[in-house]
């Protein structure tokens, strides 16, 4: 019996697909509006945490997150710095596993609490890849180098915890929840 079921498949691509399309398209967008990178680690925290909120098995934020980078460099092959988030997607992955995914969805507040550690270390490390290796020098002096770079998409990790956390708690209050799965 293979790994992932039809289900888990399924799912990895559609939150994959909203990740990476989602960062194709409107990220640039709110870059450039406000030259901080709050919307990409918010679209893709969100779709993490919902990705395993309903596959729980390890390799499922990793998988997401490569799709997800796949197709960023499908619609923009120019914009390296997502390498940044799939670095990111695996740490996510390797933390919530560590937590266990009971933990992180079961038990709500000290869940709320590990996926909150999870999308900040995670998005931290996203920072520290993308200002390090990829952002031109004025950008990173304008917010006060890497360390400031950092903090910009910890800030974005915990608005994506923000919204996957909510998202997870209204399907779960409207009877939504995966059966079985531990």
């Amino acid at each position: 019996m293979a790994y992932f079921n039809i289900r888990d498949v399924a799912s990895i691509a559609l939150f994959a697909a909203l990740w990476g399309v989602l960062n194709a398209t409107v990220s640039p967008i709110v870059f450039t509006m406000f030259g901080i990178p709050v919307f990409c680690d918010m679209i893709g925290f969100a779709s993490l945490i919902l990705a395993l909120w309903w596959v729980r098995k390890l390799g499922t934020a990793s998988t997401v997150g490569l799709v997800a980078t796949i197709l960023n460099f499908v619609f923009r092959p120019s914009a390296t710095h997502f390498l940044g988030f799939t670095a990111a997607s695996v740490i996510f992955d390797v933390l919530t596993w560590a937590f266990r995914y009971g933990n992180c969805f079961e038990r709500k507040r000290v869940g709320a609490v590990f996926l909150l550690v999870a999308s900040t270390a995670s998005a931290a490390v996203a920072g520290f890849i993308i200002g390090v290796f990829f952002m031109a020098a004025p950008q990173l002096v304008k917010w006060g180098g890497v360390l400031g770079w950092v903090l910009l998409h910890m800030a974005g990790g915990v608005v994506g915890w923000v919204m996957g956390v909510s998202l997870v708690l209204s399907l779960e209050a409207r009877g939504l929840r995966k059966q079985g799965v531990t």
